[in-house]
């Protein structure tokens, strides 16, 4: 589990789902910039950032290509990186095609599973949310393609030219691959995501769980010492969490 101490004065940003190129890079461009100004903003003060999946509406990593445009983005986070404030991504259903860029570019260690951290003293559990719980059934068995090696051997012989335009197409149609056919509160009982955390709970005591993917803000108790919080997302609600070295809560950026 890794331990990051959060100073007196200082906060640990959290945000996911910003789908940046959806439905089009021209439509997505409002939304990228109010993202790179919120960067902009909670740099100020962070000690830490994590944004939870789905940075990108589609992203695959060729040997030696990779997607045309987000040059806002991805130059923000190299200066904050660059400063000496760590930045942790952790890959959703649409950019799950991650392999060293983020790495080697922008010094932003990439996670394809949830991980455990310790704030101070208070444990989180964190990940994007996709393919965890009992239902997501659809998209369990369309990820074990994506990630199958074959899949993405026979994928890396498209043209890149190709391979954008097809993967950009399939993640605006399919609904199966974007999750947002049921983006509305279901009721606790039905909340895959909270059925997960109540769960693992069962083994171990966390004190939040932060997941993205459902692109609803949601804070729900599990009980007397757990929290499940969903970040939302930057396309409706421009949701994101902050952690203050004690307490976890959801705000809304209103530049």
């Amino acid at each position: 589990m890794e331990k990051i101490t959060v100073a007196k004065g200082k906060k640990v940003y959290f945000a996911s789902d910003n789908h940046l190129g959806a439905p089009t890079m021209e439509e997505s461009l409002p939304r990228e910039k109010k993202f790179v100004a919120w960067l902009d903003h909670v740099k100020q003060d962070a000690a830490a950032i994590f944004l939870l999946g789905d940075l990108f509406d589609f992203w695959f990593e060729y040997k030696t290509v990779v997607p045309k445009g987000y040059t806002r983005t991805l130059g923000k986070l190299a200066e904050i990186t660059d400063a000496g404030i760590p930045v942790y991504f952790f890959v959703g259903n649409h950019d799950l095609w991650m392999h060293g860029y983020f790495e080697e570019e922008l010094n932003i260690p990439v996670f394809h599973k949830p991980q455990q951290f310790k704030l101070n003293n208070t444990t989180f559990f964190i990940g994007h949310g996709d393919g965890l719980g009992p239902d997501d059934k659809g998209f369990k068995r369309m990820k074990k393609v994506f990630t199958n090696p074959v899949s993405k051997w026979l994928f890396n012989w498209l043209h890149p030219d190709l391979g954008v335009k097809l993967g950009k197409y399939l993640s605006v149609k399919n609904k199966l691959i974007s999750g947002d056919d049921d983006a509305k509160f279901l009721g606790e009982d039905k909340e895959w995501l909270v059925q997960y955390a109540k769960r693992k709970l069962e083994q171990d005591h966390y004190d939040y769980f932060v997941f993205g993917h459902r692109h609803l803000p949601l804070t729900i108790a599990l009980n007397h010492q757990a929290t499940y919080i969903n970040l939302g997302d930057w396309i409706n609600y421009f949701t994101y969490g902050v952690f203050d070295g004690n307490t976890l809560t959801l705000e809304t950026y209103k530049p």
